[in-house]
């Protein structure tokens, strides 16, 4: 089965993330990898804050200071210090 084709305008950033991902060969690392994104985008994209609303988070700016946001950064900036370690 051929796989669907999707057509969409990406930044530049977006593009070298798309593009990056796709040069990881195949195999159990990939779909962990891809795993792994998919939900660390969707726990960004919908961080679950105790407040939030139907219509979405209870503030005008997703970057607020609340709890929930203040764990979801710790934990990017641990993945992200935790992987640069393990690089050298």
């Amino acid at each position: 089965m051929a796989a669907d084709t999707v057509r969409v305008v990406l930044s530049r950033q977006e593009w070298e993330l798309v593009s990056s991902l796709r040069d990881v060969p195949a195999g159990r690392l990939r779909d962990l990898l891809e795993e792994t994104v998919a939900t660390l985008v969707a726990a960004v994209r919908h961080p679950g804050c105790p407040e939030m609303q139907a219509d979405g988070v209870p503030c005008d700016q997703p970057d607020a200071d609340c709890e929930v946001c203040r764990g979801l950064e710790q934990l990017l900036a641990t993945v992200r210090t935790r992987l640069a370690a393990a690089a050298r």
